[in-house]
């Protein structure tokens, strides 16, 4: 198998995190692509029209789209635990993947307005109320026990450590540890995860 990525990529690092738990990271090669908007990539369009990161690439030459799909394509071949196959632990895990891939998002949206778009073209209130969404976003799991706790290590833990660590990478001013300090020994005890501290991003 073949999953384009890249290594800043929040999206890619949860395809990492799930195929490292699941024993699967041997059999899948990494290929780096660039996606910046405004600027084209003819060839990854071919792959996906949406030019996101990250694709999965089956042995059949089947492409998968979407961080948490693949997650759950990985999951499903090995019969594993990261998704819940269902009642209520089910639909609160994907609920819990939802937010926090829409938290991943405003975040990303926020760093292009400041890193792509050009001088004098931003949107503060745009750019602020979509940091506003990441950032109540994280007061929601702040009181949240039931992924906090550390008891199981599905999807809901795996994109929480994604977001965590992206405010690290690309906000790392914006006090995330200090307003949010159960986020903050949630995050101490996941890096104790080889998976998670194995995929940690480089240096900005």
């Amino acid at each position: 198998m073949k999953l384009t990525f890249s290594p800043a990529s929040p999206f890619a690092r949860k395809v990492r995190i799930a195929a490292i738990e699941l024993g699967l990271i041997d059999k899948i090669e990494f290929v780096p692509a660039a996606v910046t908007p405004g600027t084209a990539n003819e060839d990854y369009s071919k792959i996906t029209p949406l030019k996101k990161l990250p694709v999965l690439i089956t042995n059949d030459g089947d492409v998968i789209l979407d961080s948490y799909v693949i997650v759950e394509y990985l999951n499903e071949m090995v019969g594993g635990s990261l998704i819940p196959d269902y009642g209520p632990r089910r639909w609160k895990a994907k609920t819990n993947h939802s937010l926090i891939n829409g938290m991943l998002d405003s975040m990303l949206l926020c760093r292009y307005e400041k890193l792509v778009r050009p001088q004098g073209l931003q949107w503060q209130a745009w750019s602020d109320d979509h940091w506003n969404r990441a950032w109540t976003g994280m007061a929601r799991f702040e009181n949240r026990p039931d992924v906090l706790d550390g008891s199981s290590f599905d999807i809901s833990q795996i994109g929480l450590v994604c977001v965590l660590g992206y405010a690290d990478f690309r906000f790392a001013d914006c006090g995330w540890r200090k307003a949010y300090p159960k986020l903050d020994a949630f995050h101490q005890k996941m890096m104790e995860r080889p998976s998670v501290k194995i995929s940690v991003p480089p240096a900005a």
